[in-house]
């Protein structure tokens, strides 16, 4: 597996694979789904989108990386990350975490900020602990599931 530089020919893939995170509705905030244009103006608009790639070239997992706010905060960025799901499981997340991490690095950020961890992704959030990342508080109810429940989220943070 390579975690490179998406491109063109990678964003039906990245959709496929983006569009069931916002299906499962428990982890993206997003509701809508991306078509070709507005998946390809969504990962084009990110200050880097990386993309995991198998030996045959199959996407298996993306991320997208930008900045969290403007002006002063401006060094802070943020990121989100999808793995096919046939896949999960295999440490592609926290491959492309890593990946992650060192080209904000390269960009000029200082600090990597998750806003809205829904805090029962378990595997996610003790991927990040386990990285380094420290956990800010709980939000309670800061994230309504697709069932319409809502549940907390955990902000998390690591200087690069």
């Amino acid at each position: 597996m390579v975690i490179r530089k998406y491109d063109k020919n990678d964003l039906q893939q990245m959709i496929t694979i983006w569009n069931r995170v916002v299906e499962d509705g428990t982890a993206f905030p997003q509701e809508e789904l991306l078509t070709e244009k507005t998946g390809e103006a969504f990962f084009s608009s990110q200050s880097w989108c990386g993309v995991a790639a198998d030996e045959s070239g199959e996407v298996v997992g993306l991320y997208i990386l930008h900045p969290n706010n403007v002006g002063r905060c401006g060094h802070i960025c943020n990121a989100s990350y999808a793995v096919s799901a046939k896949l999960r499981g295999q440490h592609i997340g926290e491959k492309l975490v890593m990946d992650c991490i060192a080209q904000a690095k390269k960009i000029g950020f200082s600090i990597l900020q998750f806003n809205a961890v829904v805090e029962s992704n378990i595997h996610a959030r003790h991927l990040y602990e386990r990285i380094g990342f420290t956990q800010l508080g709980v939000i309670p109810n800061g994230f309504r599931m697709k069932d319409g429940h809502f549940e907390n989220i955990c902000p998390y943070y690591i200087e690069l």
